[in-house]
């Protein structure tokens, strides 16, 4: 199984690394990641320059362009025999309506247009505490098993939220949702450059039985999502 690993945390970021290691379990990876952080970058496109891409060796590919534009060329250019494509992990969660503005979410989602298996990764964090990457990976490793599985749909891709209990237990209940559609409600803070976004992610919307709700919870949540 050849398997593609991207994220919109950066080539150098430890989720993207951690699922590196983990995804070599099952076949070979290629990575097509981001020079740099494109975090919230959600589905922007390079179309009128080139993008520059440089080899790294062991078939890791730093390009200097946006998640969905890593995507693209993996599966178009870098990686074209590649089975599935893996982005993440990325630190934070992507729930409910994150995933329209998602850089992680939006790699997986170009994929998906273009054929290619997908599903995006990412670790919600709670009370500012570090994610431990290792104990991410264990828990990660039997929904990837599951997944890379299954021949989802054209057009079909997954999202996968990891929770952030206070323990450290390493099976973690995984439960299919719908992604919540609630308004992430903030507010704005007049300063003297203009105004600051501001919202408190731990106190969003939980519409019962959702991503976000499961998630919340202390469940690995898993959404299927058409493009």
């Amino acid at each position: 199984m050849k398997l593609i690993v991207t994220n919109d945390d950066g080539i150098e970021a430890p989720g993207l690394l951690t699922l590196e290691d983990l995804a070599a379990q099952w076949g070979d990876v290629v990575v097509v990641a981001p020079a740099e952080v494109q975090s919230g970058a959600a589905h922007q496109l390079t179309n009128n320059q080139p993008i520059r891409v440089d080899e790294l060796g062991g078939r890791r590919y730093r390009v200097w362009g946006t998640p969905a534009d890593c995507a693209r060329l993996a599966v178009n250019q870098l990686a074209t025999d590649g089975d599935w494509l893996l982005s993440g992990i990325n630190n934070g969660g992507n729930l409910g309506v994150d995933v329209y503005e998602s850089g992680t979410v939006a790699a997986a989602r170009e994929a998906a247009i273009h054929g290619c298996k997908a599903m995006a990764l990412s670790h919600y964090t709670a009370d500012s505490r570090e994610i431990d990457w290792p104990l991410a990976a264990e828990r990660l490793r039997p929904v990837l098993e599951r997944l890379l599985r299954e021949d989802p749909e054209t057009g079909v891709f997954y999202n996968v939220n990891l929770p952030h209990p206070d323990h450290d237990e390493t099976r973690l209940e995984v439960k299919s949702t719908p992604v919540d559609t609630s308004p992430f409600r903030i507010t704005f803070t007049p300063t003297e450059d203009g105004y600051l976004h501001k919202g408190i992610y731990h106190e969003r919307h939980r519409k019962p039985g959702s991503d976000i709700d499961q998630c919340f919870s202390g469940h690995i949540s898993l959404s299927k999502i058409r493009v």
